[in-house]
C-alpha cells in the first residue's frame, strides 16, 4: 500500500509538471492572437479582432498561472505545508482560463488547438488532485511531507523528460491550427523550443539515471551490512 501511495504522489507531480508547462507554452503561444499587429497575423485572426481583449487577458494570466504552477511543483516535491491548497487554487484558475480560451476559439475561429489540450490537461490534473482527497486516500497521500531524495530526483527527472518531449513535439501537435498561407508559424520559435526541449530531456535523463544509481548503491550497501 505504501508503494502505491508513493506512485500516486509521483503521478500527481508529473501531471502538475505537464500542466504548468502547457500553461507556460500555451500562454506564450497566445501572443500572436492577442497582441501581434503584423498584417499576416491580422488576416489569419481577423475573426477575433473585436475580441482580442479576451486573449490578452488570458495570455497574461495563463503565463502567471504557469509560473505559479512551477512554484507549486517545487513545493510539492519538497513537501511544504499548505501546498495542496495552493496547488488546487492554481489548477482551478488554470482550468477556468483554459476553458475560456478553448470555448472562445471554438466559437470565433472554429478550432482551438492547442487551447483544447491546455484546457483538458488542466481539467484532468484538477480531477486527479480531487480524487486524492477522497476517503481512504486523503490521509495516506500527504503532500506536506518531504519525499526521499531518490524519489525527488526520479519525479523531477520524469517531469523534465515529459515536458521536454512536449516542447520538442509542439511543431506537430500545434502546427495544424497555426499554419497560415502554407506556413507553420510555430517555427518562429524553433530554436528556443528546440534548445529548451533538448536541455530538459537530457537533464531529466541524467537526473533519473543518477537517482537509479543512488538507489542501487543504497541497496548494495544495505546488503553488505546484513552480510
Amino acid at each position: 500500500m505504501k508503494g502505491s501511495m508513493k506512485t500516486l504522489k509521483v503521478l500527481a507531480i508529473i501531471l502538475l509538471g505537464m500542466t504548468a508547462a502547457m500553461n507556460l507554452l500555451g500562454g506564450a503561444g497566445t501572443f500572436c492572437a492577442a497582441f501581434s499587429n503584423n498584417v499576416g497575423y491580422r488576416m489569419a485572426f481577423k475573426a477575433i479582432m473585436d475580441y482580442r481583449w479576451i486573449y490578452q487577458i488570458v495570455m497574461v494570466t495563463t503565463i502567471l498561472t504557469g509560473i505559479a504552477g512551477v512554484m507549486a511543483l517545487v513545493n510539492l516535491i519538497k513537501g511544504k505545508p499548505g501546498v495542496y491548497r495552493f496547488t488546487m487554487n492554481v489548477l482551478i484558475i488554470g482550468t477556468l482560463l483554459g476553458g475560456t480560451q478553448f470555448f472562445a476559439s471554438m466559437i470565433l475561429r472554429g478550432k482551438a488547438t492547442p487551447a483544447n489540450v491546455k484546457f483538458f490537461i488542466n481539467l484532468a490534473t484538477l480531477v486527479f488532485f480531487l480524487i486524492l482527497r477522497l476517503p481512504g486516500l486523503k490521509d495516506k497521500v500527504d503532500f506536506s511531507q518531504p519525499m526521499e531524495k531518490s524519489e525527488k530526483n526520479s519525479a523531477a527527472g520524469l517531469v523534465s523528460i515529459l515536458v521536454g518531449i512536449t516542447t520538442l513535439t509542439i511543431f506537430a501537435w500545434a502546427g495544424p491550427s497555426h499554419t497560415f498561407f502554407g506556413e507553420n508559424w510555430v517555427f518562429v520559435f524553433e530554436w528556443p523550443l528546440v534548445v529548451i526541449g533538448t536541455v530538459l530531456i537530457v537533464g531529466g535523463f541524467l537526473t533519473v539515471l543518477r537517482a537509479m544509481i543512488n538507489i542501487f548503491s543504497e541497496q548494495v550497501t544495505t546488503q553488505e551490512h546484513k552480510i
